[in-house]
C-alpha cells in the first residue's frame, strides 16, 4: 500500500447543506478543468458515484455552457464500478452520463467493461487496468471519492482482501457488503496515483465515517478512506451535516 504520511494534509471546506456543496465543488471543478486545458494539458478527472455525486454532476451540466471546458479535451475515469450489465442503473458510468457527460458532449469516457461483455469481474478489471495504462498518463489529476458509512472508498470495504492488492491497479471486488455483491475497484496504488484528492460527502449518515477518516490516528483496515491522500492537495468537501463530528 502507499505510504500517504509524508504527503500534505489534508484540507476541510464546509458547506451548509447539500446543494449549496454540490454547487461549489462543481464551480472548482470547472475552475480547474479550464484552467489545466489553458496550460495545455489534457485533464484526466476520476468520477465517484453517490447521492451528492450525482447533484454535482447536475451542477456541472447546469454551469457548464458558461466554464470555457473543452469537453473532448478531459478524460473521465470511474473510481469503482458495479459488475452488472450495460443497461443497470447500478453503473456508475451511466449515472453520469445521465447527469452530465452525455449533456456536455463528453467523450474521452473511460468505462469498466460490463457483465455479459466479459464473463467476470477479474476480467473486467484487466481490461481496465489495461486502458489506465494505455488510453492516458496512468494517474489522475483530480480524483473525486465518496465516503462509505463504514468509511469505505471507492469499493475498497473494511476487512475486504482488496485491501491488501499490491502490484496492481484494479482488483475484482466478491462479497461486496453493498449490493451489488460483484464490482471492480481501482486500488490503493492506483487511486493515489492522483495529484489531487477531493472526498465529498453529505449527511449525518457520514459524520462518523469522516470523523474516522480524518482523525489523527486509525487504521485502514477500520476506515479505508484513510489510505487515500493527493500527492499535493487532498480536500474533504462536507456540507455542515456530514462534519458534524469534526
Amino acid at each position: 500500500m502507499t505510504d500517504v504520511t509524508d504527503r500534505p494534509e489534508a484540507l476541510v471546506e464546509v458547506h451548509p447543506d447539500a446543494d449549496s456543496l454540490a454547487t461549489a465543488v462543481a464551480g472548482e471543478l470547472l475552475n480547474r478543468i479550464a484552467d489545466a486545458q489553458a496550460a495545455g494539458s489534457v485533464p484526466e478527472i476520476g468520477l465517484t458515484g453517490g447521492s451528492i455525486a450525482e447533484a454535482i454532476h447536475r451542477e456541472v451540466a447546469r454551469l457548464a455552457d458558461d466554464s470555457g471546458v473543452d469537453w473532448g479535451a478531459v478524460q473521465f475515469w470511474f473510481g469503482d464500478e458495479r459488475f452488472v450489465p450495460r443497461s443497470s442503473p447500478d453503473r456508475n458510468a451511466g449515472q453520469a452520463r445521465a447527469a452530465f457527460l452525455d449533456a456536455v458532449g463528453a467523450f474521452r469516457v473511460q468505462e469498466v467493461p460490463a457483465a455479459a461483455e466479459v464473463a467476470t469481474a477479474e476480467e473486467a478489471a484487466a481490461a481496465y487496468a489495461e486502458q489506465f495504462t494505455t488510453q492516458g498518463t496512468g494517474g489522475f489529476d483530480i480524483l473525486m471519492l465518496g465516503i462509505g458509512p463504514d468509511g469505505h472508498v471507492a469499493s475498497l470495504f473494511p476487512g475486504h482482501p482488496g485491501l491488501d492488492v499490491t502490484g496492481a491497479t484494479t482488483a475484482a471486488v466478491h462479497d461486496s457488503p453493498k449490493p451489488p455483491p460483484d464490482r471492480v475497484t481501482f486500488t490503493f496504488e492506483a487511486l493515489n496515483r492522483a495529484t489531487t484528492v477531493w472526498f465529498v460527502a453529505s449527511g449525518a449518515g457520514k459524520a462518523d465515517a469522516v470523523r474516522r477518516g480524518l482523525a489523527e490516528s486509525g487504521s485502514v483496515a477500520e476506515t479505508p478512506a484513510r489510505g487515500v491522500r493527493g500527492e499535493r492537495e487532498t480536500t474533504w468537501f462536507l456540507d455542515h451535516d456530514a462534519a458534524g463530528e469534526l
